[in-house]
């Protein structure tokens, strides 16, 4: 059983990431771009309850990105040879990212509602908390109160039910099924993020072709990048809405 699922193991965390990142550009662009055009948000037909539309299907795609961004986040965690430099790193992008996130969402450099950096951020300060303070019943539970009351005072995206998805992986990360049955039941329509989960489970445990410090820092700039050049083509195609 074990070698039969080794053969079906053939996706590094550097694939992951890029699929990922692709998917996470599709899903903004649907939001940023096709919200703007009639005919992209005109429903093809309705499946049950679904509005079928271009505007959906980029949606819809989109909804592969969340899980595994957070199934790396521990992954990362579980491995990287200084647990705080990730930690910082995760910060660091959150702050840089977030000027384009809210020119994206209210056309000024100011927004109520944070990018998923944070959340990102606030489940790896969740797993440093469970990891170091897990002896002491007192500090952990203050610790992680301490990331609850963060996660609604920044009202991040994905908030409270990202950093949740990023322990329940975590806890339950010696078992990749579970990870995913356990996953789904943080989102409302688990059956969207189903292709997510499948990927997760097709992972090698292998780093891959993301290996430089360059080619790492890329990868974390394409999030503030992405919404830039999304923001342009907005702002030069539609003005801002």
């Amino acid at each position: 059983m074990e070698k039969q699922r080794k053969k079906y193991e053939i996706l590094s965390g550097s694939t992951l990431k890029l699929i990922a990142l692709i998917t996470m550009f599709i899903d903004h662009a649907g939001a940023i771009l096709l919200s703007q055009m009639k005919f992209a948000v005109t429903p093809f037909f309705v499946l049950s309850s679904e509005k079928i539309s271009l505007y959906y299907i980029f949606r819809l795609i989109g909804r592969t990105a969340f899980p595994i961004f957070c199934f790396l986040i521990v992954e990362g965690f579980i491995h990287t040879k200084n647990t705080k430099k990730y930690g910082r790193n995760l910060f660091i992008f959150a702050l840089i990212s977030e000027i384009p996130w809210n020119l994206v969402h209210t056309g000024t450099v100011f927004c109520e509602s944070q990018n998923v950096f944070f959340t990102l951020f606030l489940g790896w300060l969740a797993l440093y908390c469970i990891q170091n303070f897990s002896e002491n019943k007192v500090k952990l539970l203050l610790s992680l109160l301490f990331v609850v009351i963060s996660g609604i005072l920044l009202n991040s995206d994905y908030g409270l039910y990202g950093v949740g998805l990023i322990i329940a992986l975590y806890l339950a990360k010696n078992n990749r099924i579970i990870q995913g049955v356990v996953g789904c039941c943080f989102f409302s329509k688990p059956w969207k993020v189903i292709p997510a989960f499948a990927m997760i489970n097709l992972y090698n445990g292998e780093r891959g072709f993301i290996r430089s410090k360059t080619a790492k820092y890329i990868f974390y700039a394409a999030y503030p990048v992405h919404f830039i050049i999304l923001f342009i083509i907005r702002s030069l195609c539609f003005g801002y809405n």
